[in-house]
């Protein structure tokens, strides 16, 4: 379907990846193949559908985007990260990654049918990053995700902030301004059958927030808080 002789089209695709996505391709054929949607070739020619990259993609990018949190955020837990990749390999995001990313501009698709563009944008950009992956390996793709989509269009840090708590918040806030945080255990008591501990936050041995409650967690969740509070960061 795709002719071996370099056409504009070709071209433009040529120069498209590379200032997006900072990458120079070896193979054309993934990338002509990533942008095409299945309304623009028939259905003789289903092969030449992105579909199949855009499955290879999807998996590449769950893979990088959880060993990068992983890396980028030590303290928080497996809860909070799970959530986190959710959301940037979410439907919505990978849509609103393809339409920032502007890859209408080389989508190929039959423009006489109504069709979702933000919702191709979005399954085009998943296939790219298949096609990287053939044409260049895990490393190179990570090293796209990470220095060309990641840091231009994401904010992790305002990602992680929207999906965690107190505790986790107080623990980026301390790394930031590289602070020293411990949670205290002041006391814990048991009376008729119930626990109760109290924790004190402290940052570079400064006495914080205190907070008391039937576990732990909460009691820690509590002192938090109260240390956004006295900070006046909430």
């Amino acid at each position: 379907m795709f002719s071996k002789k370099k056409t504009e089209g070709e071209l433009k695709l040529f120069r498209f990846i590379l200032d997006k996505f900072g990458y120079k391709p070896n193979k054309l054929f993934y990338f002509q193949k990533a942008i095409t949607h299945k309304s623009f070739i028939s259905h003789s020619e289903s092969e030449y559908s992105n579909e199949r990259l855009e499955f290879l993609g999807d998996a590449i990018l769950d893979s990088i985007t959880a060993e990068f949190l992983f890396l980028q955020f030590p303290n928080s837990n497996e809860g909070t990260l799970t959530k986190l990749k959710s959301k940037i390999v979410s439907r919505k995001n990978l849509r609103k990654l393809g339409e920032e990313i502007g890859i209408r501009q080389v989508l190929l698709y039959n423009h006489n049918r109504s069709i979702n563009l933000a919702s191709l944008e979005g399954n085009a950009f998943e296939a790219i990053i298949g096609a990287i992956y053939l044409d260049g390996g895990y490393l190179k793709t990570k090293k796209v995700l990470e220095n060309n989509i990641f840091k231009r269009y994401l904010n992790f840090t305002q990602l992680l902030e929207e999906e965690i708590d107190f505790k986790s918040k107080l623990f980026i806030w301390c790394q930031r301004k590289k602070l020293e945080l411990i949670f205290h255990l002041v006391s814990e008591v048991h009376v008729n059958g119930i626990w109760e501990y109290t924790i004190q936050a402290q940052i570079n041995q400064q006495e914080y927030g205190m907070g008391k409650g039937s576990s732990k967690k909460v009691a820690e969740q509590i002192a938090a808080k109260e240390t956004f509070e006295l900070l006046g960061e909430i």
